[in-house]
């Protein structure tokens, strides 16, 4: 039974108002003749809505994406340019080329091939030399913690600056700052659900610096001086970060469940009421299961560290011998890596996270509601036989 409402003539008023291009009489006949038939077969409440969105769908596509995509490539090709000559790919051991002339590929390689320990921009403790270790624990300030830091500036500063005047009717700053935010704690609650709400800032907080990290070392003169390097580049960042990650998961375990409903989820004694065998494979089981939350943390920095390691020194190498095409399409490839490994680490820190405030014993049966489904476009489902509609 049709509702009467005004839906149906607003639709019909759509469709009559849509503008459309000139066309030839035997054209608009059978426009007419086809939007008739779209009437009878969806109802008159869908058919003004179906007609505006085909036209739409139809519509050609706007013609400066073109000239922006070119307007791109242009501006990577001069900043290639410009990052080759401001800082010239030399070996390191000689940044100014006075010990020997230059020799292409071998120098090229060399100068964009960047060792894992970072130089130390600031040494706090000159009584003791920095170590040159992959890991390092020194009193020092080394190119990826003063990156980060230049990163943090810009994120506070960004945020700032799209926060500025927050009106109950947003501009187009704060449209842009709410499209990123709500974007991301949508989809943080889609995969963990209502608890993932709580952890929705520290989800979007690792994920921006994390993907703004990891695109810094896109830009041509981050990596070729020796002050500067991408965070997420260094192993010691990186594990930081994870260790955040696991004291995070772990304190909001305990919070939520207590210490000995923490610990039971690992250590129960409930397989014994079954027997002796089962109650020591339970056991066997959750031992195994507590080693592996120390292995998480090594997953989440090494995952990330190798990915945006590598990526920097085959982008840097390919820019070095092939200035033009190619490193285009490498950065490309690179911008779109580095933002899936910034969501990957931040997905995993939020599930883990969701994984220690649940039970693990919990089996309890969920009986699900079964409602009629109801089919797109707002149309009531079929009643039953002999039933009147409400």
């Amino acid at each position: 039974m049709a509702r009467p409402d005004g839906r149906a003539q607003r639709g019909a008023a759509l469709t009559d108002e849509t503008p459309r291009p000139e066309r030839g009489t035997d054209a608009q006949d059978d426009a007419s003749t086809a939007e008739e038939r779209m009437r009878s077969a969806l109802g008159p409440e869908l058919a003004g809505d179906a007609v505006v969105a085909a036209g739409e769908v139809a519509s050609p596509p706007r013609r400066g994406i073109r000239r922006k995509l070119f307007m791109g490539i242009a501006v990577i090709v001069a900043l290639q340019l410009a990052g080759l000559f401001l800082f010239p790919p030399f070996a390191p051991d000689d940044p100014d080329g006075s010990e020997g002339s230059y020799e292409f590929p071998r120098d090229a390689i060399t100068a964009n091939f960047e060792l894992p320990a970072p130089h130390v921009v600031v040494d706090l403790d000159p009584s003791h030399p920095p170590s040159a270790e992959l890991l390092t624990f020194d009193l020092t300030i080394p190119s990826s913690i003063f990156t980060g830091w230049i990163v943090m500036v810009v994120l506070v500063v960004l945020v700032l600056l799209l926060s500025l005047g927050i009106r109950q009717v947003p501009g187009k700053r704060q449209n842009a700052l709410e499209y990123v935010y709500e974007g991301l704690a949508n989809f943080a609650t889609s995969l963990g659900g209502p608890a993932a709400r709580r952890y929705v800032p520290v989800f979007v907080t690792f994920f921006l610096f994390i993907v703004l990290s990891n695109w810094s070392g896109l830009l041509p003169f981050v990596g070729r001086t020796l002050e500067l390097r991408a965070p997420t580049s260094d192993v010691n960042v990186t594990i930081g970060l994870a260790l955040v990650a696991f004291v995070m998961f772990h304190v909001e375990g305990v919070r939520a469940l207590g210490v000995r409903g923490y610990l039971g989820k690992f250590f129960s004694l409930k397989g014994f009421q079954e027997g002796p065998a089962n109650g020591v494979i339970a056991l066997f089981v959750g031992f195994l299961e507590f080693l592996l939350e120390f292995v998480k943390p090594v997953t989440l920095s090494m995952r990330l560290f190798g990915n945006i390691y590598a990526g920097e020194i085959a982008l840097g190498v390919i820019s070095a011998l092939t200035v033009f095409l190619i490193p285009v399409a490498m950065l490309g490839l690179e911008v779109l890596l580095n933002f899936m490994q910034a969501l990957i680490f931040a997905i995993l820190a939020l599930m883990f996270t969701i994984a220690a405030i649940a039970k693990h014993d919990d089996h309890e049966e969920h009986h699900e509601t079964h409602e009629p489904e109801m089919p797109e476009g707002n149309i009531e489902p079929e009643l039953p036989r002999g039933a009147v509609a409400a």
